[in-house]
């Protein structure tokens, strides 16, 4: 399991803030030291998981001596941060499509903000979805009939 460093702000009059050195721009908050370091735990959860949806690298945590060497970081307390997701290893897989699809794909993806890998792994997700509620329907319906 690896660990992340999450630096844990506090303000007068304000809630203790949570952020994390790896991942600009994810941002948490806590009542209290506890609470706040329960939700930094299922802010980088959510949020690597989404990386991994996307098909986006997991970047390497950073040593604390890097983190503490940002001048701004300085003021914060450092606490690690258990990563408790499934590692879902991205395998790199070569596939034969028609060129006119694999550009709709792309233009697609580019649209809505997706890699081509995210999209189609989240386009395979929602499929098997389908089909299994769709089985569990006709499974559900030979049984009461």
């Amino acid at each position: 399991m690896r660990n992340y460093i999450a630096l844990i702000h506090k303000e007068d009059g304000s809630d203790y803030g949570v952020s994390f050195p790896d991942f600009p721009g994810v941002v948490t908050a806590g009542t209290d030291l506890d609470d706040a370091r329960a939700m930094a735990s299922e802010a980088l959860a959510f949020h690597v998981d989404g990386l991994i949806e996307d098909g986006e690298a997991i970047p390497e945590p950073s040593t604390l001596e890097a983190v503490m060497a940002d001048m701004g970081n300085r003021e914060a307390v450092a606490v690690l941060i258990p990563l408790k997701t499934e590692s879902k290893k991205a395998v790199r897989l070569n596939i034969t499509l028609p060129e006119d699809v694999l550009n709709d794909i792309d233009a697609f993806a580019n649209a809505h903000g997706l890699s081509r890998s995210g999209f189609l792994a989240q386009a395979a997700r929602r499929q098997m979805q389908a089909e299994n509620e769709t089985f569990t329907v006709q499974r559900n319906a030979t049984a009461n009939g």
